[in-house]
């Protein structure tokens, strides 16, 4: 696919400015006014940002009106149910409320539903069959239930109160429950709205530990420090892949201190089964190993699997928890690929990519792993995807976007075809009647079509900086290191290389390539370029190349590398 290399031309006056001021290379000041950081201010805030620059809680739509009833059902000892959703967001979220109650002596229990046979989302079935018969007092929702209204009249008439805590996309229209804490919510002024669903919990944790306080609760129970609850909400945070901007990114980097001291039992057995390097976790370990192994137990099996790995206190039992959580992993791999290939084969065989719009359903998929393949086919074919699974007369699945396509607002235009839908701009998850597929299919490409131009389906390759291998040293390499983590809003810098000969290479794991790479003139800098063709002309001059230049750490020793991306 033929992509459109772009380079940022950021403005010479501030570069030079942020350079002065910063004392850093002219390369990051240029990557920070790239990122909209023009003043020494704001960027040492980025650079260093502390928990004081954090909103307060009470900010927050209905957060004093939770904290107080949650008070009141923790003093009147009353049975408190938290309620998560299946992912990553919705199981750290859970985790970290559940932990907080059981440390106050909270009558509490979790439940989160499965998701082939249960659906997302807490309904009128989890009321009527669950927590009323358990006399449930009180229902906290964790990355759920702004769309529950029928669920939350369920409750309130059997008698028990619900609390909302969520971030999706929210409508006017909010249920009737005590309190709904969702930063999105139109008449909540808290500009949280990028928080994930674990970022919201981690919230009520800060306004109820303040309320305690307040209550004088303390005074016989040490006040917990939030700061140690920080891994779970940085794995929910960059697994939801929301914006690691202000306060998400705050909580990230504290979260990366907490989890590279391998305290948690369970974390520390998932990093030892997933291969992550002893020099350090970051956020793209999180990403690509961490989040999807948490996931797999929802995907292949059930997401309390993961809640059990995240509240394991000894270590044999983690250990056992991760490695079957390892084996989820692998299992979902392997269908992963299957469904890929039945769909790419399809794609070969019919005029799909004539469409503006991918959008198919079979009834041998499984629903588990539609989102991960619908995310491959987004990246793959760059146009928005919507992959559902049948079973008889309803269809369920998800969506993945591009940007500037909002995938939200496309499914929501063919609301007339939908049972039910949620999510936000780049993801969201479906429900349809099989006898309204196509009709839908029909409306979300028309959609599609109304809400993109042509250029919107060529992928753009955004180049930070234009760089000669001579501007590569080693503080340019540890001011870069400073400006992780990386994730949504805050990518990992691109820089442009011209000209560059081969110097030497040869193939590593079959099918990555290792060089040594130089210009005209100059030091030569080792490299990587991963998922190559090995079969083919390897060539020994690049015209130019787009890479990603980082600290490559082993043994205890570090040295530059270049991590190839495009040529």
């Amino acid at each position: 696919m033929e992509k459109k290399w772009h380079i940022l031309t950021p403005d010479p006056e501030a570069v030079k400015k942020i350079c002065i001021e910063l004392n850093c290379s002219p390369v990051t000041a240029s990557i920070l006014v790239n990122r909209g950081i023009t003043s020494k201010t704001v960027a040492s805030e980025f650079i260093n940002p502390s928990f004081e620059g954090m909103r307060p809680p009470f900010i927050m739509a209905d957060m004093d009106k939770a904290v107080e009833r949650i008070y009141a059902a923790v003093s009147g000892k009353e049975k408190i149910l938290i309620f998560g959703d299946y992912d990553v967001d919705g199981i750290t979220a859970t985790t970290i409320l559940y932990s907080f109650f059981q440390y106050i002596g909270a009558d509490v229990y979790y439940y989160i539903p499965h998701r082939m046979d249960e659906g997302y989302g807490l309904q009128p079935f989890h009321i009527l069959n669950d927590a009323a018969p358990d006399g449930i007092n009180l229902i906290i929702t964790a990355d759920c239930g702004s769309g529950s209204h029928e669920a939350v009249e369920a409750a309130l008439d059997a008698g028990i109160d619900v609390i909302i805590t969520d971030h999706h996309n929210i409508s006017d229209d909010i249920p009737k429950a005590i309190a709904v804490i969702n930063p999105k919510r139109k008449d909540c002024s808290a500009g949280l709205a990028h928080l994930a669903g674990v970022g919201v919990a981690f919230y009520l944790l800060i306004g109820l530990r303040q309320h305690f306080r307040e209550k004088g609760f303390w005074k016989h129970l040490d006040e917990p420090n939030l700061k140690e609850v920080c891994d779970l909400v940085s794995l929910g945070t960059v697994a939801d892949v929301v914006p690691l901007i202000n306060e998400n990114r705050l909580m990230t980097i504290a979260g990366l201190e907490v989890l590279n001291r391998r305290g948690r039992p369970g974390i520390s057995a998932l990093m030892n089964v997933s291969g992550v390097k002893k020099e350090g976790l970051n956020s793209i370990d999180i990403a690509f190993k961490l989040a999807p192994r948490i996931n797999a137990a929802g995907r292949m099996s059930h997401a309390k699997k993961a809640v059990e790995l995240l509240l394991a206190k000894e270590r044999e039992q983690a250990m056992d928890a991760a490695i079957n959580l390892q084996r989820l992993n692998t299992d979902r791999q392997a269908m992963e690929r299957s469904v890929l290939d039945d769909i790419f084969k399809k794609i070969e065989n019919s005029r799909i990519l004539d469409r503006r719009s991918i959008v198919m359903m079979n009834e041998d998929w499984h629903e588990g792993i539609l989102g991960i393949a619908a995310s491959r086919l987004a990246d793959r074919y760059y146009r928005p995807v919507v992959l559902i699974s049948s079973k008889g007369d309803t269809g369920k699945g998800s969506g993945r976007s591009i940007p500037g396509f909002d995938l939200y607002e496309g499914i929501g235009a063919c609301a007339e075809y939908i049972e039910s839908f949620g999510g936000h701009s780049m993801a969201a998850g479906i429900k349809i009647k099989t006898s309204d597929f196509n009709r839908f299919k029909e409306k979300f490409e028309t959609v599609v079509n109304g809400m993109t131009r042509p250029e919107s389906f060529v992928p753009k390759i955004i180049i930070d900086y234009e760089i000669n291998f001579n501007e590569i040293s080693d503080q340019l390499l540890d001011e870069l290191e400073r400006l992780q983590p990386f994730g949504a809003s805050n990518r990992e810098s691109l820089f442009l290389a011209k000209d560059v000969k081969v110097a030497s290479s040869g193939i590593v794991g079959k099918k990555h390539r290792r060089m040594m790479l130089r210009q005209e003139t100059g030091r030569a800098v080792r490299a990587i370029h991963f998922n190559i063709d090995p079969e083919s002309d390897l060539p020994d001059y690049f015209e130019r190349i787009a890479f990603k230049l980082h600290w490559n750490r082993w043994n205890g020793r570090k040295e530059a590398q270049i991590v190839v991306e495009e040529v």
